[in-house]
Order: C-alpha cells, then sequence, then structure tokens
C-alpha cells in the first residue's frame, strides 16, 4: 500500500465520526494501539524537540526502508496517537517516498480544529524529524554510491 493509499484509508476512516469528540477519542484509541517502544530507544537524542509532552521516535533503515517506532509518556495519550498515525503512513516505506510525502489527510481530517496549537507544532515537529532522518539516508546512500 503506497503513502498515499494509506492516508486515504485514514481519511475514510475519520469520515465515519461527525462529532470532534469521536475523532479525538479515535485518536487517543489508536495510540493506546501502538506497540511500546524499547525502553532503550527512549533517550534524550530521541526526544522530539517541539512537543509539549515527551514523545519518543526511533528510526532506521532497513535495506531501502525506513522504519520508525515511537512512544510518549502515559499522560501524552493524543501526541501518541498523532505519532502512531505517521508511523501507520511513513514507516517501512522508501526513504524518497518519506522524505518527499504530501501528508495531505492532516487538513483532510480536520486536525487542526481537533488538537491545540502546541499539539500541532509537536505534530509539525515529529513529521520534521521523520523527514529529516529519511532525507539523512537518502544521503547517505548516495555518498556510498559515490564512493564506490
Amino acid at each position: 500500500m503506497t503513502i498515499n493509499e494509506k492516508q486515504d484509508e485514514i481519511i475514510d476512516e475519520f469520515d465515519l465520526f461527525d462529532d470532534q469528540l469521536d475523532k479525538t477519542q479515535y485518536i487517543i484509541d489508536l495510540g493506546k494501539k501502538l506497540p511500546p517502544m524499547p525502553g532503550q530507544y527512549q533517550t534524550d537524542d530521541n526526544l522530539i524537540r517541539g512537543c509539549q509532552s515527551k514523545v519518543w521516535l526511533h528510526s532506521e533503515s532497513r535495506g531501502e526502508r525506513v522504519h520508525f517506532e515511537a512512544d510518549s509518556e502515559p499522560t501524552a495519550q493524543i501526541s501518541k496517537g498523532l505519532v502512531s498515525l505517521l508511523i501507520r503512513i511513513l514507516s517501512d516505506e522508501k526513504a524518497e517516498d518519506v522524505a518527499s510525502a504530501d501528508l495531505y489527510f492532516i487538513d483532510r481530517i480536520g486536525l487542526g480544529n481537533l488538537v491545540t496549537s502546541r499539539r500541532a507544532g509537536g505534530l509539525a515537529s515529529m513529521i520534521q524529524q521523520m523527514k529529516q532522518f529519511a532525507t539523512a539516508r537518502i544521503n547517505q546512500k548516495s555518498n556510498v554510491e559515490q564512493a564506490s
């Protein structure tokens, strides 16, 4: 499934809810389903700067693809739900696709109306960190190819 197909699936899921409170609860429920991240990755280096809560994001290359894991402090249920949406869309995709992804689902599901401006800033920081990792992976691959 492509990044856009995953986004379209999420848009369809959110279209089932008429009420903003139901959408917010769904985001919280998605966060609860996110598998816990191993404690060894809950380090300062993996903290997402710009989030009002502690959210950790671990990234690693798996061949041509990038893999993401995340977790948050227990009180950050909405933030954990938001990062779970991003992981669902971007994890295990090609680095080039992650770096260039247009994450249109954010506007289409009305996230701007569901989260505070501080959480929106945290969401932007999550996206930036994921795209930066993908871009670094692309550059690393390019440097290795040029050296050979």
